[in-house]
């Protein structure tokens, strides 16, 4: 998987677990809600200091949005 859509599912994953709204979390930033957006699918390529800043808003480790996100089955996400 490219390492830009692996972070953009990190990044929504973690986000919506926060109860985030793309929104909400580009505030938090210091971002535009359209390049969260972007970063969210995998077509914008984030800086190392903008990841950072991404992860002090989710509350998680920088390198939890560069890791493999987990497969959830089918009938779990059900």
């Amino acid at each position: 998987m490219d390492v830009r859509r692996r972070v953009g599912l990190n990044v929504k994953t973690v986000r919506k677990e926060r109860g985030l709204s793309q929104e909400g979390l580009a505030f938090e930033c210091g971002l535009h809600r359209t390049y969260v957006s972007g970063v969210e699918r995998g077509i914008r390529n984030p800086t190392v200091l903008v990841l950072e800043k991404i992860a002090e808003a989710l509350k998680v480790p920088t390198g939890r949005l560069l890791d493999e996100p987990l497969r959830k089955s089918r009938a779990a996400a059900r």
